[in-house]
């Protein structure tokens, strides 16, 4: 195997593929943990990709739904970049080969079926499937991949070090079951996704376990905004004793009528907005967990929406549905909050650079500042779209030299973190840096998880997993106000007194 490339991308989910297909003609490394383009949350996607193509829609009304979710704690420029050629990204991935949902017109012409999600002012979702749109963006990005001869994959490879020679990046270190080694680079791109593994419940799959921050952290990177976890509202609740990966019941189900009711029958959201079920996601659920917490349940009644039409529309919620011995077309359907997405992430510039030379970050796992304090629905696979093709291009144009080799190294062996340790940062983590905070439970969990890590090897990815969970919990702590999806219940209480 060719020990030297222009770039290493490490992820093989939208936002990696993306990167390393704009980077032609450029030799690229594409690094995977597990098995190629199924190694991530990209292809449990269910919302599809926002973007102005109805009639009524441009991509400035796009940048101020997007503005407005976020708090207007977003980077501007991002929003704008992202919004600008969100259509056109649509239209690459359909030429590409991605079957999106369309229709055809009175004059016979296809278009989009267009969708509408919470916080949107326009039906501007592209879904394909259904609600299958990360798993057939998936296969068209995967199959242009394998056709690209300037890609090498290497599958069942886990990324241990970004190395360094003189300040800036030089290489890899590798670990695979046929031994440990490194590649020569002068170019990383971290791809890794997000968070929610770290949660006792999350929409995420395990390998969503904070990995690319915590290596961008040994390398001496700077993390920001990692307080901003959105919780989606409604994930398919677990039976009991269960933690991890919860089946995904699409907002776009909400978006097509469906209601949330709790255990009297009760519609609750009107109270806490008056966009009820299509409020921005925090709002919905910490509603969600509100009427948890009271000891009730919750359920999404899609029966009078979508009924009979279920399998059609929603096959993939269906099935899951099914699994669980539940007809969403006669039943309401048994809801809790999951963590979905992490908005901070690794601090990059306008080039997805890092300030450590020759280390970028695109995805889930960069805090790119396009969504604020909250996530715009269905921006984070356009997200991955957009910011990969504009990064690889980047990378493509800029003269770059590898080094024959790489210095020397440490091999590390990383082992799976224990069973044990995943369920405690878990619990720490979902109790105290969950929906609803207060500095009482994040400083508990502070300490917690310094316990956790005093016991555990720092070399290992028991402490980077730790090293992670602590970061978010930090930054919960030092932004004492409730903003977005970081809300304090603490800081409502003391608003309250003040305005009293």
């Amino acid at each position: 195997m060719n020990d030297q490339f222009d770039i290493v991308v490490i992820g093989s989910g939208i936002a990696g593929l993306t990167t390393a297909l704009a980077a032609a003609p450029k030799r690229v490394a594409l690094i995977t943990r597990g098995a190629f383009a199924l190694d991530g949350s990209s292809c449990w996607a269910q919302g599809g990709i926002a973007a102005a193509l109805g009639d009524d829609d441009t991509p400035q009304l796009h940048a101020h739904d997007t503005l407005v979710a976020g708090q207007y704690l977003n980077d501007r420029g991002a929003v704008g970049r992202l919004t600008s050629v969100a259509p056109q990204t649509v239209r690459w991935l359909a030429a590409m080969g991605a079957r999106f949902d369309t229709r055809e017109n009175t004059r016979h012409e296809k278009r989009f079926v267009l969708g509408r999600e919470a916080a949107h002012s326009r039906a501007r979702i592209v879904h394909a499937g259904g609600d299958a749109s990360g798993a057939e963006i998936m296969r068209a990005l995967a199959q242009a991949v394998r056709e690209a001869a300037h890609i090498t994959v290497l599958e069942q490879a886990q990324a241990t070090d970004l190395l360094t020679t003189n300040g800036r990046v030089s290489g890899v270190a590798i670990q695979r079951a046929q031994g440990n080694f490194a590649v020569a680079t002068s170019a990383v791109v971290l791809a890794t996704g997000g968070i929610g593994a770290l949660y006792r419940y999350t929409t995420n799959p395990s390998a969503a376990d904070g990995s690319g921050i915590a290596l961008a952290l040994r390398a001496g990177a700077v993390l920001s905004d990692m307080e901003f976890v959105q919780f989606h509202p409604t994930a398919l609740a677990p039976r009991s004793g269960h933690s991890g990966q919860l089946p995904l019941l699409t907002e776009a189900l909400r978006g097509a009528g469906a209601t949330l009711i709790n255990d009297t029958g009760r519609r609750f959201l009107l109270a806490h907005s008056p966009a009820a079920e299509l409020a921005p996601r925090d709002v919905v659920a910490r509603a969600v967990w509100a009427e948890l917490e009271r000891g009730g349940q919750v359920f999404l009644d899609a029966r009078k929406a979508v009924g009979a039409t279920f399998p059609q529309r929603f096959p993939t919620v269906f099935a899951a549905c099914q699994a669980r011995g539940i007809d969403p077309r006669e039943q309401p359907i048994p809801v809790v909050p999951a963590e979905h997405y992490l908005m901070g992430g690794i601090r990059v510039d306008e080039h997805a650079e890092t300030p450590i030379p020759g280390i970028y970050a695109v995805g889930e796992c960069a805090c790119s500042g396009v969504h604020g304090a909250n996530r715009l629905a269905s921006n984070s696979l356009l997200e991955g779209l957009v910011f990969g093709r504009e990064l690889g291009g980047y990378l493509a144009r800029i003269n770059s030299s590898t080094t024959s080799h790489v210095a020397e190294f440490a091999a590390r062996n990383i082992e799976p973190p224990t069973l044990d340790l995943v369920q405690k940062i878990g619990d720490i983590l979902w109790r105290n840096a969950g929906l609803v905070r207060d500095a009482q439970g994040l400083f508990s969990a502070r300490e917690q998880l310094a316990a956790l890590r005093h016991d555990c090897a720092e070399d290992g990815q028991d402490v980077d997993r730790i090293r992670v969970a602590q970061s978010i919990v930090d930054a919960a702590l030092a932004r004492r106000d409730s903003i977005g999806a970081h809300y304090r219940r603490d800081a409502v209480a003391a608003n309250t007194a003040a305005n009293g």
